[in-house]
This record gives structure tokens, sequence and C-alpha cells, in this order.
């Protein structure tokens, strides 16, 4: 964000159910068309403020689950024009939400109450911050009358000491503001804010529970505007690290360039695409940064995930005399449990804001963005790698097709899921073998995919997809979540239906946790089977458009496919797919035994 942040955004009512008080403000909490929150907007309020600055960084949409301590904070929110405040069935939920609608729209937001609320909502905000995620965390607070004494509260531990979710969250954002005075309420709010923005992570805010309604001469009519100081390279910097990458990689034989999943937070998914288009390297993307650049490309190469890589994408790359890795992240499940074949001496790492050329020189203060459209005017063009790629390319074989009736198996689910897709549709995998099988997808350009790999939090992919699909609602979303992952989180589909949403829902049935159970088995992976389809039906309740199929067999699929792509289209629609609790990729057969060997290791000998 190099100036101004966000603009002031249309609202998008989001729900079927909106109450819409005679001031216009627009409340998602509830259904009751006579419910008017009791806010004078014309007051210059802590609440009215808070709410101004979200909108202006672009926040339209926020996730929220009351409680006494930030009931009249909410007020003041749903009160506010433009402002849409969405009401999950948990505080979890309202996080993994948060956490989808800042992938779709840049930054996000979600509202909880204090401890009981706050410590519920971490772990989703545990993976924003893996996954380098602008998420504002806001919790309803204690009465400022209370700090400082020796009183025991509700929703605490039972002591008199109110710092333990404050020291819960130190560790999982990048700042933290507790406003329990209205005289630094304004700077403590725009810091945080400021922060996330910058840091690309979350930020915790706490607002006393008497404070929402006050006001106070900061809190101006016509705002200071919100801007941040953009961040620069060194230049001097910048020259060097680029003399001596185009030095190494125009002396290579066969370079190749790698995408991490850190070009989204660097801002230099473009600035990649640029390098990619001058130097004529094959190029891959590391299995988080799918989506990220377009597939395409006509030097594009496939994932690079080791010995679970695209078919003839490995071998390119680690048989390469230089690689250039854009954003990488090298942790044991991208390396499949340490296997990679890479060598340090060989490569360009190019993070955010450093650069590191052959496991030597580093060059701090460098911008990625930078750095990659500075080299794309120094490299000289080599198309060895791919010349070589194309060589040993074999295309797929012929196309899976079940005998009539025969039970449905997961790669045929995925052929069909592949034809589906479009620049006007996006893809979010869960936990799980949907990590691989998507992965096998082609994307069309313009089609959206998101999965949390760094956290990987079974059941994240429920609440992330009514955020995701909140923020990019032209989308038609598709997501893929095994029944494992469903059981944890399922009833956010109530939030999506109330929102109206027109998301189709693979579930994807197999009686266990699949990934847990290639890694190490036992009989804690098996699950008690649910009635999937019918439970969304009683979710739904006659309220809201839903539409759910249960198919055993691929003749099935073709039709509910059908349906839900034309009668149904406007409708959110759940497909339960039955499939054999062994049909698994054969992908996550071999990662499944590397991450177990590796999670096995005997101790080091002291």
């Amino acid at each position: 964000m190099d100036t101004m942040i966000g603009s002031l955004n249309t609202c998008k009512p989001s729900c079927n159910d909106l109450a819409r008080p005679a001031n216009g403000a627009v409340s998602t909490l509830q259904s009751s068309d006579s419910f008017t929150p009791i806010v004078n907007l014309s007051a210059l309020t802590l609440g009215s403020h808070l709410a101004r600055r979200l909108i202006e960084v672009g926040v339209t949409d926020l996730f929220s689950v009351p409680g006494d301590f930030n009931l009249t904070l909410l007020d003041y929110l749903i009160a506010e024009p433009g402002l849409n405040v969405i009401g999950c069935c948990n505080e979890l939920n309202a996080g993994y939400a948060a956490d989808g609608y800042a992938r779709s729209r840049g930054v996000s937001a979600c509202v909880v109450t204090f401890h009981v609320g706050g410590l519920s909502a971490i772990n989703a905000i545990a993976g924003a911050y893996s996954e380098n995620l602008p998420v504002i965390c806001i919790v309803g607070g204690p009465n400022s009358n209370d700090y400082g004494t020796n009183r025991i509260l509700h929703h605490t531990i039972g002591l008199p000491d109110f710092s333990q979710e404050l020291r819960c969250f130190q560790t999982v954002t990048c700042y933290q503001a507790v406003v329990n005075h209205l005289e630094d309420a304004h700077e403590l709010i725009d810091t945080a804010i400021s922060t996330a923005l910058k840091e690309s992570k979350p930020v915790y805010i706490s607002i006393s529970c008497n404070l929402a309604g006050l006001s106070h001469p900061t809190f101006r009519r016509e705002q200071v505007p919100f801007a941040l100081s953009p961040k620069l390279s060194n230049k001097m910097g910048l020259e060097a690290a680029v003399d001596a990458a185009a030095e190494f990689l125009n002396k290579a034989v066969k370079p190749v360039l790698v995408g991490g999943p850190k070009l989204r937070v660097a801002n230099a998914c473009d600035a990649f695409v640029e390098l990619a288009d001058a130097c004529g390297y094959a190029f891959a993307v590391m299995p988080a940064a799918k989506g990220l650049v377009p597939e395409n490309h006509p030097h594009f190469i496939g994932t690079y995930w080791g010995s679970v890589s695209t078919a003839f994408c490995a071998e390119i790359v680690e048989s390469a005399d230089a690689y250039l890795f854009a954003g990488p992240i090298f942790n044991d499940f991208v390396s499949v449990g340490y296997s990679l074949l890479l060598k340090k001496e060989k490569a360009i790492i190019v993070q955010p804001d450093r650069v590191v050329i052959a496991n030597g020189p580093a060059y701090g203060c460098v911008l990625m963005k930078d750095f990659l459209k500075a080299l794309s005017k120094r490299i000289r063009c080599n198309t060895n790698s791919y010349d070589n790629y194309h060589r040993i390319y074999v295309p797929q074989g012929i196309l899976l097709k079940s005998e009539p009736q025969e039970p449905l198996r997961a790669n045929v689910l995925f052929q069909h899921i592949q034809k589906m897709l479009s620049g006007e549709s996006a893809v979010i995998a869960e936990t799980g073998d949907s990590w691989f099988n998507c992965q096998k997808l082609k994307l069309p350009n313009g089609c959206g995919y998101e999965f949390q790999m760094q956290y990987g939090s079974i059941g994240w992919s429920v609440g992330a997809t009514l955020g995701y699909t909140q923020g990019v609602p032209e989308k038609r979303v598709i997501a893929c979540i095994g029944d494992g992952s469903f059981q944890v989180t399922g009833q956010e589909v109530s939030t999506m239906l109330r929102c109206g949403q027109k998301t189709i829902i693979f579930l994807i049935n197999n009686g266990g946790y699949t990934i847990e159970a290639e890694i190490h088995d036992g009989p804690y992976n098996v699950i008690k089977n649910w009635d999937y389809t019918g439970l969304i039906d009683a979710i739904h309740n006659g309220e809201g458009k839903c539409w759910t199929k249960k198919v055993r067999c691929e003749e099935e699929l073709i039709e509910a496919i059908e349906e839900a792509t034309g009668p149904h289209k406007d409708c959110l629609c759940f497909i339960e797919t039955i499939v054999h609790k062994d049909d698994t990729s054969k992908e996550l057969l071999e990662w499944g035994s590397r991450v177990a060997a590796a999670n096995g290791r005997p101790p080091n000998p002291q």
C-alpha cells in the first residue's frame, strides 16, 4: 500500500434478513424488523470513529459474535452506513471468516467479547498471522473503571488480572492496543490499523465496554485522512542485489523461477510475471502460492512440491543449475518431510524485504517488487529449462471413465470440478486430501484459489468460504471440504444462507480424517458418519435459498453439477459425495509417508 489506503466502498447488503432501521444503518446480527439501535449518529463517538476507520481502509463487512462486553460497540458499528456486521455461530468461525475476507479484500475485521470470545477466536488469528493476513481483531473489554482494581470479573479465570487475553494475543498479533481511556483512543486505534496494513499481520484492539458511545474532540466528523508512509528500497542495496543476481543467473545454463506464498504479502505478483516474461525460464509455484500468478503463462510448468510435484516439474527445478525462489516458505509440509533436493549455493532467495544470493551475500531493505522489476531489465533471455521441460513432458493419459453405477472415485470427482472452473469462480481447498486434488486443477485466468497450508487448521475452510465469498460476491466459490473437517465448523453454513451466498460446497464423505491416517493411522481417525445433506436441510429450515444432493456415482454427480450450475445457480448448493475411505490421491500417499518419517525421527544423540 504505497499511498492512501483504500477508499470508501459502496455497501453491499450481505444477508437476506437485513434489518434496516429508519436511520439507514444495516444490521445482520438479528432478523427482527422492529430492532433499531439507540445510537446518535451525529455524535463524535469512539464507536463511530472505529466504524469509519474500518470503512476507510476497505472493510465493508465484519464478522462478530455478540457478548455483554461488546454489545454497545456493536450498536455503533451496525449504525454506521456502509458497514455490514455479520453475526457468526461462534468466535472461531468469525475469525476464520475474517481470514477468508482478508484474502479476497486485503484487510478484514472481527468483533468478539472479552476472554471467552477472544480466546475462542485466537486459533483463527494465529492462522491469519502465519499466512500474513491483516485481520483486525476487536474485543469488547471490561469497564474502564475496573482496570487497576482488585475486582474479579466474569469471563475470566477468577483472578483480578485482566491481562491474560492480551498476553495470549501478543504472540499471534503484530500490535496490541488496550483502549480504556478516551484521550488516547484515537491514536491507539489508528496505530493498530496502520500497523496491520504495514506488517500484513493481525492486530488486537480491546475497547472498554463503557467507552463506545462517548464523544471526544479527536473523533472529528471530517476525519484526518488515513494514510501510510510508503515502504522504500535502499537504492544502493537494490542496485547491488540486482547486479549480483543478474551476474549469477546470466552465467547459468538452465535456470528456473519458483514463486512462493509471500508474493502476496510483498504485492509482487505482477513483478514476478514481468520477470518471467523477460527471462524465458521455466517457472513453477510452491503449493501455497497456487493462484497468485496466471497458470496460462506459456512457461508455467506447475506446482513444485518435491516428490509430490506436478508431473515433470520437480525434475526440472531440482536439476537446474540456478533457481530464484520469490517469497518461499520451506516448512516440513512444503518440503515433504525435509526431502527437497535443493542446494543453497544454487539459490537466490527473495523475501519481501531481503535478498540472499547463493547462500552468501544478503541484501536487506530491498523490496521484492522493486528487485524483481529491476532484475527483469537486466536478465538475459534463456529458455533452456523450459525447452528441457517441453522435451520430457508427456501429456496426461485418457481421462478416467466410470462404469455405469460404479461407486464414485475422488479422481473422477475432481475431473468434473475442473470443468466447472472459469474466471468467475474461485476454489477453496480444505486441509486434507483436497490439498492434493485441488493442486492438480488447472486454474483459468482470473479464477481464485485459496488454502491454508502453513497453519493447516482442520475446519478452516467453512468460515473462510463465508468470508472470502462475502469479499467477492461476484464469484461463484467452489469449496472442497472433507467430512472430518466439516464436523468442526459446519454450522457456519447457516450464516452463508442468511447472507444469500451461492457457494457450491462439495462435501467429500470418506468416513474419517484421511490425511491424518496417511501420516499415522489409528481408531482416532474414524468419525461418526452424519447425514450431511439432512443436516444442511435442517439448518436451511425453509429460510433462504438452498439445494442439497447426495451422490454415489458419476452419473449422479453429473446430474448434481448440472442442477447446481443451472436451475440452482442462485442458491447455496451442497453436494455430498460418497467415496471409499481408502480413496486417496497418490500424492497424499507419498507425502504422508515422508511426513510420518520426519515426525518419527529419533532424538539426536546427546
